[in-house]
């Protein structure tokens, strides 16, 4: 009974007591966090790129 009481509660809670954002404003959030991602996610690449190239001319000069 006390889940069933707190789920109820907490659907009451969500529709009577959160503002939520208008749909456009929630559709302008996710571009920006999605183009923020991209660029995270490229910059992390790069530099992950770098080292491997790096760490690759490392273990040639040492083979040598």
């Amino acid at each position: 009974m006390k889940i069933t009481n707190y789920i109820s509660e907490a659907f009451t809670e969500l529709k009577d007591n959160v503002t939520w954002p208008e749909w456009a404003e929630v559709q302008r959030l996710t571009i920006i966090v999605a183009v923020f991602s991209l660029i995270f996610a490229m910059i992390t690449f790069g530099i992950d790129r770098g080292f491997e190239v790096l760490v690759a001319k490392l273990y040639a000069f040492l083979k040598n």
